[in-house]
């Protein structure tokens, strides 16, 4: 009975020791994490978080996902493999080791709870659960719904160019400029944007729109400029691609310009799937896509790609060419929206144009590059014939999360993404410096090809060729700020999420899957062996079981629950005994059966008994 009670104590100690080693693992692998999320994302709002957090990986980075084994995953298990060292060698010198764990785990909740209060306080989760649990009128008050307005064209209508520059920032320029450098790093982006149209006034410094809640990440940035809206649903903005369609309820410059006989391409260096990029511009405008799985497929692309994300934007520019001299040929208008990715956090990506001028500052020199290559691409356009009829929008996506390009920046400095307009039609150049945010660029960039629009208004944007004010200068940036970040009644109603959406639900590993193979039957055993492998949703799994029949009625169906395996597949053994060892083909079909007693097909294969 004392040695029953001896083994009990001992097994318990084990046990408490192995979960507190557990958990001090679990916490400094959090710390790990949340440091290194604040290093990669320098400016991270709460929005941005909720949307990595869910984004898929599907299209990611690879340098980023390796970044985060080398800079969390790495240093963990090297530090559990010390900490379980250190216990082992306690323990052979007969002493307890129970302390030292102690202190571990101490220590690390310690360090944990700080890291929780950083984020806490940089990101203003106080605000932010605040705000989703409540409602503004502001959108819904503001908003004018393009039908409701007369959008006029004129007789000869102008091709569009519009290039989303990533995280490019009127704040790279020098301080001269209105910029907030030493040195000007897009010396050519500044001449373009004095030589032409920034709305900055009589001023030579750089002017640009704000970018605000909703329309920080590239996803975000391109919706808030071609619909005037921020991107605020119900689910992750990156899971978008789940849906059948994308906000079914707006109308955007896709659609204006499709109604009105425009050809629309989008051009893009990576996959346009990610975060929901085809499904929208397939919605609203039926634009042909020429992404990187496009140009891979037609066999454009030489063995040295993928880089980066996909295709560089040396790359990009050159298809670019070759597509205007394309869509130049046709009778009808043209769209080509584009946008880089060379100038992508972290520090950016270094193609064989781009110089060292900027001594080690990898990022810099990449953003100098883009902004030769931009002005490269302008000075081609303008010398083809179709440039007269031509307008170029150049506008960055969103302000830079590079991790430490702008740490020394004022923090009362109005970071603002880089915006040009070039060869506008027939709009007078503003002689005010206006405030604005990028959600204007929709009813502006439609006046900058010659549209009349009825008020000057559209979505929650302002035509900045007009004198009517933008609801930033109307209420104020504070103010307008604040409420992008609460609710809106009218944009769950535009979106028209399908939260039920079986794309959504197996995402978010509600519907298993999972892939069935049948093997070859096995005459010494007489079975046919079944298997499921790569199963997603696997905790949800109650159980799965196979139907296999032969007759076409179905009259000899036969259930069979399979088995649970280690490495988290699931087999089973068919047994022909019990189909009299009939010849012929079988068919299976796998069903899951989920922890709420739902029952979801999982796939289906043919079996052969010779």
């Amino acid at each position: 009975m004392q040695q029953d009670k001896m083994n009990i104590k001992k097994n318990a100690i084990i046990i408490v020791k192995s979960v507190g080693l557990l958990v001090s693992t679990i916490v400094i692998l959090l710390c790990f994490s949340i440091k290194w999320m604040f290093e990669t994302w320098a400016n991270l709002t709460m929005d941005e978080l909720i949307y990595h957090l869910k984004a898929p990986l599907e299209g990611t980075n690879e340098d980023m996902i390796w970044g985060y084994i080398l800079k969390c995953i790495l240093p963990t298990i090297i530090i559990f493999i010390i900490v379980f060292a250190i216990m082992k060698m306690i323990n052979k010198k007969g002493k307890k080791n129970g302390k030292f764990l102690g202190v571990i785990c101490v220590v690390s909740i310690g360090v944990m709870c700080i890291s929780i209060y950083n984020v806490w306080t940089k990101l203003d989760v106080g605000e932010y659960i605040s705000g989703q649990n409540e409602f503004s009128t502001f959108i819904d008050d503001n908003y004018v719904d393009p039908r409701n307005v007369d959008i006029v064209f004129p007789e000869k209508k102008r091709n569009l160019i519009y290039i989303f520059l990533e995280s490019m920032e009127t704040t790279y320029t020098d301080e001269k400029n209105g910029g907030a450098f030493e040195e000007n790093v897009i010396p050519e982006l500044t001449k373009l944007a004095q030589e032409n149209e920034d709305f900055s006034g009589k001023s030579k410094k750089l002017n640009g729109g704000y970018s605000l809640t909703g329309s920080t990440w590239t996803m975000g940035a391109m919706f808030a400029q071609t619909s005037g809206l921020p991107l605020k649903i119900s689910i992750s903005a990156n899971e978008m691609d789940t849906q059948k369609s994308f906000f079914p309820g707006i109308v955007t410059i896709g659609d204006i310009l499709g109604d009105a006989g425009y050809s629309q391409t989008l051009m893009i260096g990576s996959d346009a799937t990610f975060g929901g990029r085809r499904l929208y511009f397939t919605d609203h405008g039926n634009y042909d896509i020429f992404d990187y799985n496009y140009v891979a497929q037609q066999g454009m692309l030489s063995d040295e790609y993928p880089v980066w994300w996909g295709y560089d934007d040396k790359k990009l520019f050159e298809f670019a060419k070759e597509k205007l001299n394309e869509l130049s040929d046709q009778d009808e208008p043209f769209n080509l929206t584009m946008l880089t990715v060379d100038t992508h956090f972290e520090d950016g990506y270094v193609c064989d144009k781009c110089d060292d001028k900027f001594v080690d500052d990898q990022y810099a020199n990449v953003i100098a590059c883009s902004s030769k290559q931009v002005e490269e691409f302008v000075e081609w356009i303008k010398q083809q014939d179709f440039y007269e009829d031509t307008t170029i929008v150049i506008s960055g996506d969103h302000p830079t999360m590079d991790s430490d390009f702008c740490e020394n920046v004022d923090e009362n400095y109005g970071r603002r993404v880089y915006t040009a307009y070039i060869n506008a039609s027939d709009n007078p150049k503003s002689s005010m410096a206006r405030t604005y945010t990028t959600f204007d660029n929709f009813p502006t960039t439609l006046a900058a090809i010659g549209v009349t629009i009825e008020g000057n208004r559209l979505g929650l944007g302002t035509n900045l060729f007009s004198s009517e004010q933008t609801l930033s200068e109307r209420y104020g940036l504070e103010t307008e700020e604040k409420e992008m970040k609460k609710n809106s009644e009218l944009m769950i109603e535009l979106a028209d999420i399908d939260e039920s959406s079986e794309s959504l639900l197996i995402r978010e590993g509600i519907i298993p899957t999972g892939q069935m193979t049948v093997g070859e039957y096995q005459i010494e055993t007489g079975i046919i062996p079944v298997r499921i492998e790569n199963i997603t949703g696997g905790d949800n799994i109650q159980a799965i079981n196979i139907a296999v029949w032969k007759k076409e009625d179905q009259s000899d169906l036969q259930w069979i629950e399979m088995q649970y395996q280690e490495d988290e597949n699931y087999v089973a053994d068919i047994d022909m005994s019990k189909f009299d060892y009939e010849q012929g083909e079988y068919n299976i079909h796998a069903y899951a059966i989920t922890n709420d007693g739902e029952q979801y097909f999982i796939g289906g294969g043919m079996g052969y008994k010779q």
